[in-house]
């Protein structure tokens, strides 16, 4: 759990931080006010990016799971492909047993007043609002990645010995600091696309953070203990 930690606590720091001000947030601001707090700074070139950087959590994930069965350990490709396919399971059985609604169809009931700044070309979703599939896919996703590059990057440093001492494992750490920062940046942005593209309420994006991080935590436990298997550590296409 140590060596865990070590590996991917910047990206579970991060994501708790993030928890915590989502739900602080909530806690304080009541849902519609918060949502338009959220979503109201629309410029032509976040209209553009948002729109398009969403649809990444509806394809790269599966991408990324073959192509870790494929090119590396079998074990970590199949911890990722069991982790992106329990928390789409798990947020769709939320998602139909609640029912909740859309921000377009909560605001035309609660407050029919207020004009959404929505984004030209989107498709409006009216329900199953609760919790966000893409948030979820997108945390999923970079939580495998976090800890499958933990792994690589220690596994490297620990191969190459103790040939340049302490500022070996600066740099390592640096790395590894890095590239959680990096994955974490991108699966928040993926999370504020809901918001900002009037898709979903900061609840739902919350709660598919909960769900993305948990399912891939549950994942990663299950499949570390058959670490030292020898299907574990098979590599398909890959000769080493």
């Amino acid at each position: 759990m140590k060596q865990f930690l070590q590996r991917n606590g910047v990206f579970i720091t991060l994501s708790l931080i993030l928890i915590i001000a989502l739900g602080l947030a909530l806690l304080c601001i009541p849902k519609g006010n918060l949502h338009l707090l959220l979503c109201d700074r629309h410029t032509h070139a976040r209209d553009i990016f948002y729109r398009y950087y969403t649809h990444v959590a509806e394809w790269f994930p599966y991408i990324v799971c073959l192509a870790l069965i494929f090119f590396s350990r079998l074990g970590e490709g199949l911890c990722a492909s069991t982790a992106m396919l329990g928390s789409t399971l798990t947020t769709q059985l939320f998602k139909h047993i609640i029912r909740a609604p859309r921000p377009v169809t909560w605001f035309s009931t609660n407050m029919p007043e207020v004009q959404l700044p929505l984004v030209e070309g989107v498709k409006m979703n009216r329900w199953l609002s609760f919790p966000s599939g893409h948030t979820t896919a997108f945390f999923a996703l970079a939580f495998i990645l976090s800890i499958v590059a933990g792994n690589y990057l220690i596994n490297k440093n620990c191969q190459s010995g103790n040939q340049n001492g302490p500022s070996r494992n600066k740099i390592y750490l640096a790395q590894v600091f890095l590239i959680q920062v990096v994955l974490f940046i991108m699966a928040a942005t993926g999370g504020y696309s809901r918001i900002y593209l009037c898709q979903h309420f900061a609840l739902d994006v919350l709660a598919g953070i909960v769900v993305g991080v948990l399912i891939s935590l549950i994942s990663y436990v299950v499949f570390y203990q058959y670490k030292d298997r020898n299907w574990y550590n098979y590599r398909i296409l890959s000769k080493k």
